[in-house]
């Protein structure tokens, strides 16, 4: 049994039987192979709704780049998923744009920003081989040029209608659908690891218990005594 084993083990122990067939059932279908990012969202509940979106879907990470203000989470849009979800948040130093972007390339994301001005590529035709990052602008203006002077590609939802565009929380929650749809279909390892799953458990444990993270060091402690 590896250390992380038995600290999940133990937080098994503690938790109601409902949660654990939940994290079990839910843990395996998680994805860090799309991650989204938020640049300067103006309406909270828009990002509320996109948090809500990437839980129901399985995708794990958010990025929030808050250069000219910060997210309140509204909790009745969200629905608790804000818990489940992995948030990185970028408001320190000038640029946090392309500190985001920094960060993610040098874990190996393809930048994808989408924006419906410019004809490129579609949900139906991103490459989705290597692992992609894909950001949203805010509600009335898109992405910044910084962004866009940054992004390896610009996706965009073709329309039929006369308006150009999608709410915002709505264009995400088609693409994430879209994606993982496509996903589903594809042999690349997309999925969280078994080992990856574990930690994605250890840490959700330790969301939802009052000192979770002081009881995940007493068991790792009780490992190096096994």
């Amino acid at each position: 049994m590896t250390e992380n084993e038995y600290i999940l083990s133990e937080f098994y122990k503690i938790i109601t039987p409902n949660k654990v067939n939940m994290f079990e059932r839910i843990a395996p279908q998680r994805s860090r192979h799309l991650v989204v990012g938020l640049e300067n969202i103006q309406q909270d509940h828009n990002a509320s709704a996109i948090m809500r979106s990437m839980d129901c879907l399985g995708f794990q990470e958010l990025h929030l780049i808050e250069k000219n203000n910060s997210y309140q989470f509204q909790r009745d849009i969200a629905l608790g998923s804000a818990r489940w979800l992995d948030v990185n948040q970028y408001q320190e130093g000038p640029e946090p744009v392309l500190e985001a972007i920094a960060k993610l390339r040098k874990q190996g994301y393809r930048i994808i920003a989408t924006s419906p001005h410019h004809k490129a590529v579609t949900p139906q035709t991103v490459n989705l081989q290597q692992p992609i990052a894909l950001f949203f602008g805010a509600e009335k203006h898109g992405i910044s040029p910084e962004l866009m002077e940054n992004a390896d590609e610009l996706l965009h939802i073709p329309m039929h209608g006369f308006t150009e565009s999608l709410n915002l929380s709505i264009s995400a929650a088609l693409l994430l659908n879209a994606l993982r749809t496509r996903l589903e279909s594809t042999q690349y390892p997309w999925l969280l690891s078994e080992q990856e799953q574990i930690k994605l458990k250890i840490e959700w444990c330790k969301r939802i218990l009052n000192g979770g993270p002081q009881l995940a060091e007493k068991f790792r402690e009780e490992f190096k005594k096994v």
